[in-house]
This record gives C-alpha cells, sequence and structure tokens, in this order.
C-alpha cells in the first residue's frame, strides 16, 4: 500500500520540473505559478477560501501568494458590490504569457506521464485516483473534525 505514496513522488517530481522552468523565466515562486493555473483552470473558484480548500493549501501561503502576484501586476482583487467581505480574483492580461506557457507545460507532462495508455485506460487511472482523493479527503476530513488518531491505523 504504501507503494503508491513512494511513487507517486516521481510524477510529482517530473511536474515540478517542468513547472520550474516557467517559474524561471517570469521570476515567480511555485505556490504563485500554482494560484495563477489553479485561478485559470477553475474560473469558477475564484476566491482566497476557494484556493485554500480545492488547492489544499494554507491560508498563510495562499494570502502571502496572492499579495506578491498582485504586486506583480498579474491579478487583481475586486470587492463583490453586494457582499463586501466576497472578494475575487481576476487574472490580468500581463498574465497572459505565463498562462500560456503554462498551459504547454501542463499538456507536456500529460502527454508524456500517461504515454502508452489507451483511453479506456486514461478514463480508468481518473476514475480509481478520484475514489483515492475522496477517500483521502473523506479521512482528513474526520481527522479534522476531531476523531481519535489511533483510528487511522486500524
Amino acid at each position: 500500500y504504501m507503494y503508491f505514496c513512494d511513487e507517486h513522488r516521481g510524477i510529482t517530481r517530473y511536474y515540478e520540473i517542468l513547472k520550474s522552468s516557467v517559474c524561471e523565466k517570469y521570476q515567480l515562486r511555485q505556490m504563485e505559478y500554482d494560484i495563477l493555473m489553479f485561478l485559470y483552470n477553475n474560473p469558477q473558484h475564484n476566491t482566497a477560501a476557494d484556493i485554500v480548500r480545492y488547492r489544499k493549501s494554507t491560508k498563510s501561503h495562499v494570502s502571502t501568494s496572492l499579495k506578491a502576484l498582485e504586486n506583480k501586476g498579474l491579478i487583481e482583487r475586486i470587492q463583490s458590490a453586494r457582499n463586501k467581505k466576497h472578494i475575487e480574483i481576476v487574472i490580468l492580461n500581463k498574465a497572459e504569457s505565463i498562462i500560456e506557457d503554462g498551459m504547454k507545460a501542463q499538456k507536456e507532462f500529460a502527454k508524456n506521464a500517461l504515454d502508452g495508455l489507451t483511453k479506456e485506460e486514461k478514463y480508468m487511472c481518473m476514475a480509481v485516483f478520484n475514489k483515492i482523493c475522496a477517500n483521502a479527503d473523506a479521512y482528513l476530513k474526520k481527522y479534522a473534525e476531531g476523531e481519535n488518531e489511533k483510528s487511522f491505523l486500524l
């Protein structure tokens, strides 16, 4: 069972190598890049709370990265007229070339990581991976709600 936990690091490392070239080119930290790409790929999740929730990042890291992206003129935070507490994040035109290079890196990663898999195998892989993630999320939620840590070891 630990095989999965150990082996996924290679997949993660490969993607980090691809995105590091984009980060170096545009002088971005990886978290800044990740947030830009998340916002681009998930326009319906455009608040700091969404980024924390879906990327499973800490509030402080997201806040620091959003401030840096704003200072670089890559994003803008817009306060809702109806709800002063609701602040949406918008990607600005200045980020366009970063997004383009980021999309190329993501496509290259997907193409190479899934090389040799049939269409059916790709769908099966996604279905199994989604189940694994859902299981992990469910147990993380139980853990966060204060269930005894020992129950995870049984």
